[in-house]
């Protein structure tokens, strides 16, 4: 999620809008499609009722579609206690800009449930998806809106949510990503972002004239982006020294057996424990020495207030929005590289869409073809956003944006939208 406990005046929302203020100038977007531009389209919130246990519970659901200039509007749906209508914004308008940056012919929207999924039952998840997707349901549709997993959500929640707007409008596999195998859904969804996150640091050490191989990695959080980050880092031969979840965290420097810690995990459910290793608190995982710190649980993690502490040569952002423009102020002056999320995450929503290509054409890939495929979009991509900024002087950041913003402003001009 994206963490208010950040020190700056800005929502997430508004920290979005600044960084696309910045690329707006450098892509030539007038000001006044800016402010189109910059604004969701719908917002959608919906209350769910819960009777369990012999008690009547109450939560609150949102639905964000921000922009679909350049095809349908997709984005995850999270469930988690601090999921506000804020975030929700934010990472809509990060969606938007991430489809069109891998130039995958979506939009961008989010979702969100306020609610606690560690603490509830299967049977209370069921009845909470299946109240938010049928409530939701006559803005959703394989053209139109296709919703996908995202923090405390999964394949099996997906399927759910397949089957609640299946109920309604018939059997339509392509309405939502991220499914289980047996309901359509790809082979190599599941691994899709933290496998993207080490293509991309792999192509930014080749620019470097440098290798991942014995470089020093340290991960924030183990869920599914971060466990198959190091795992592919580690099988580029990487060395992950340290990792975290919400229980705790752990080091070895001559690096984590990443296969055995996976499968205790699976066991136990947290990395906290786990052998030949030493434990490390709290948020001090984001400021061990390494050459790749991979923030890939929250949001915002990274502040103008605790930047300086930093250790890493390079930040490549596993989660949404991790690092503040404050904070990304002090990594530049620190010498540290950031390689941004929407280019660095960019591999769950590029085979999202190969799932729903594969979804409308009842065809499905082999899981070759969707690595090959997954490889070519992103390394042409990094390859876009390097030039650009070598081109025009700017950071990678504003490349990604501005070459975002110039994508959509062409889509949304030539749909009649905008007439300037």
């Amino acid at each position: 999620m994206i963490d208010d406990g950040s020190n700056s005046t800005l929502s997430a929302f508004e920290e979005v809008n600044q960084r696309l203020d910045e690329a707006g100038e450098i892509a030539g977007v007038p000001e006044e499609v800016m402010a189109l531009l910059k604004n969701p389209y719908r917002e959608i919130k919906v209350e769910i009722p819960l009777f369990s246990d012999g008690r009547l519970q109450h939560f609150v659901g949102y639905r964000i579609q921000h922009n679909a200039a350049r095809g349908p509007y997709k984005g995850g749906v999270r469930y988690h206690p601090h999921v506000d209508l804020e975030e929700v914004r934010a990472l809509a308008s990060l969606m938007t800009w991430k489809t069109a940056l891998v130039n995958i012919p979506f939009g961008g929207a989010k979702g969100g449930v306020a609610c606690d999924p560690l603490v509830m039952t299967d049977e209370e998840l069921y009845a909470i998806t299946n109240t938010f997707f049928t409530r939701i349901s006559m803005i959703l549709g394989p053209n139109r809106d296709v919703p996908a997993p995202d923090m405390g959500t999964n394949a099996g929640i997906m399927g759910w949510a397949m089957a609640a707007y299946g109920r309604i409008n018939g059997h339509a596999p392509a309405v939502v990503t991220g499914k289980p195998l047996e309901l359509g859904g790809s082979v190599g969804r599941e691994s899709a972002t933290g496998k993207g996150v080490v293509i991309i640091a792999s192509r930014w050490a080749e620019k470097k004239g440098l290798s991942l191989k014995g470089a020093k990695v340290v991960i924030q959080g183990f869920g599914n982006v971060g466990s198959f980050a190091a795992l592919n880092f580690a099988d580029q031969g990487a060395r992950v020294i340290a990792v975290n979840d919400v229980r705790g965290g752990i080091r070895n420097d001559k690096g984590l057996n990443i296969p055995a810690l996976m499968e205790y995990v699976r066991t136990t459910g947290s990395v906290a424990g786990f052998e030949e290793s030493d434990p490390v608190d709290g948020d001090e995982i984001l400021y061990q020495p390494c050459d790749y710190l991979v923030p890939a649980a929250l949001g915002r993690v990274i502040t103008e207030e605790n930047a300086d502490r930093v250790r890493a040569s390079t930040v490549v952002e596993g989660a949404n929005h991790p690092v503040t423009p404050g904070g990304e102020d002090v990594l530049a002056r620190k010498g540290v590289e950031v390689i941004p999320d929407l280019i660095a995450n960019s591999g769950g929503v590029t085979v999202s869409y190969f799932e729903w290509v594969q979804n409308i054409q009842q065809f499905a890939w082999k899981e070759e073809r969707i690595d090959d495929e997954l490889h070519e979009i992103l390394q042409r991509s990094f390859t876009t956003v390097v030039d650009f900024a070598g081109e025009h002087q700017c950071s990678l950041r504003q490349a990604c944006f501005a070459l975002a913003l110039s994508r959509v402003y062409r889509a949304s001009k030539a749909r009649g939208y905008i007439r300037v």
